[in-house]
């Protein structure tokens, strides 16, 4: 765990200063178009992968031990991952306008880098199986490692890039960081001789493929249909009020991720890990009693504190040009509290192997965050936004503790 925090603490603050020097170099406008294209890259990668980084976690957890069902596991992972990963290189690279004009919209000529895209991401997708197989395998401090020089191999790479070429060298990092990353990862893991030898299975299996099919769903619905959504907010704000103000919305995801990143960073390693495994309803109802009672209190205490020195932390992480963004705090504040909550009940569903109830909720959320948000940005500008997302996350908050309503049932002796 500590370990982990240090992990953390480095991704965090390379964050930190990634998004202070675009904020300075580029202005509202950039954080707003570089929002877009970080939400495609997410979206790409889960779809690339089919969203089976989890998936692959698990199993390998389960089959570690046998040899010959982890050649099947990995290369039917694989071999999904290969054809679906080809298909969408192949449309990123030949119709490079059509994706343009979905992500930046047509008065933008960005086409360039979803050819570049096109090429980067089948690194994405080698890189993803390969920390999955880490992670699967418990080694935490090896999966940290990746993640720390992968963050600090991208700071010095971004930062070079975005002085040098200004919003072009900042969109160019965002598609090129993921895949140097995959650098990284097979020197780490080349030294790792458990792990070297597993990159080349070559047994598929359809038991596999049908048992991570529900993964892949899950997948693709939370990593790239969420980040889709949240691109159409923003060329909605965008729109209507202009890139500029569209870049306040974005500025507060922005700010968002980073207190997720310090708040969850250290504990999902190994917690995530260890709630899958332990899902017997007694044994839940106690990780969830001490979730509450001692995680949570210590979330709301920091989320005061965000909310009352918003205005330094805006200052400090972006810029005094984006302090009309301030009447967001609360808004998000709230909504990520809520998420946090239904965070460990997340981690259950799978485990339960509750997929079908995963995917209503999902959908059924998702549809209420966008449907909302046309309506509230009509009425509240980029303040609606982050309406609808507090809206998106107490209707998840609310459809999760009914379906676990057992788990606050009193104990009886």
């Amino acid at each position: 765990m500590s370990f982990s925090g240090i992990g953390t603490s480095v991704r965090f603050v390379a964050d930190m200063i990634v998004t202070k020097v675009i904020a300075l170099l580029l202005g509202t406008e950039g954080i707003a178009l570089l929002g877009n294209l970080k939400n495609a890259v997410t979206s790409m990668k889960t779809i690339a992968t089919l969203g089976l980084f989890d998936g692959v976690v698990q199993k390998v957890l389960v089959v570690k031990d046998d040899k010959e069902e982890m050649k099947a596991l990995l290369s039917s992972a694989y071999f999904i991952c290969f054809v679906v990963t080809m298909v969408l290189s192949a449309w990123l690279y030949f119709d490079p306008i059509f994706w343009n004009d979905v992500i930046f919209g047509k008065p933008y000529d960005f086409s360039y880098i979803f050819k570049q895209l096109g090429i980067a991401l089948s690194f994405y997708g080698v890189n993803v199986l390969c920390t999955s197989i880490v992670k699967g395998f418990s080694k935490y401090k090896v999966y940290i490692l990746l993640n720390m020089v992968g963050s600090l191999l991208g700071l010095f790479i971004t930062l070079i890039l975005v002085w040098e070429f200004r919003l072009e060298g900042a969109f160019i990092a965002i598609v090129l960081n993921p895949a140097i990353s995959l650098f990284v990862t097979i020197v780490i893991i080349s030294n790792q001789k458990n792990f070297a030898k597993l990159l080349w299975a070559n047994r598929i299996s359809k038991k596999y493929i049908k048992q991570l099919a529900p993964y892949a769903i899950i997948g693709i619905l939370s990593g790239a249909i969420f980040p889709f959504v949240k691109i159409n907010i923003r060329n909605q704000i965008a729109s209507l009020y202009g890139m500029k103000t569209a870049g306040y919305w974005e500025a507060m995801q922005q700010i968002s991720d980073h207190y997720w990143l310090f708040f969850i960073g250290s504990l999902t390693v190994y917690i995530s890990t260890k709630l899958r495994v332990r899902y017997a309803k007694d044994t839940f109802r106690d990780v969830v009693e001490a979730y509450l009672k001692e995680i949570m209190p210590f979330v709301a205490g920091c989320f005061l504190i965000i909310f009352v020195f918003k205005k330094e932390i805006i200052s400090f992480v972006l810029s005094v040009d984006f302090m009309p963004m301030e009447a967001v705090f609360k808004w998000q504040l709230i909504g990520d509290f809520l998420k946090m909550i239904t965070l460990v009940f997340s981690y259950q569903l799978v485990a339960r192997g509750w997929f079908v109830q995963y995917v209503v909720i999902e959908l059924i959320s998702v549809a209420i965050f966008y449907g909302s948000s046309v309506f509230l940005i009509n009425e509240y500008s980029f303040v609606g936004g982050a309406m609808a997302y507090t809206l998106y996350a107490a209707c998840t908050f609310l459809f999760t503790v009914l379906l676990f309503k057992d788990v606050f049932i009193i104990r009886k002796n």
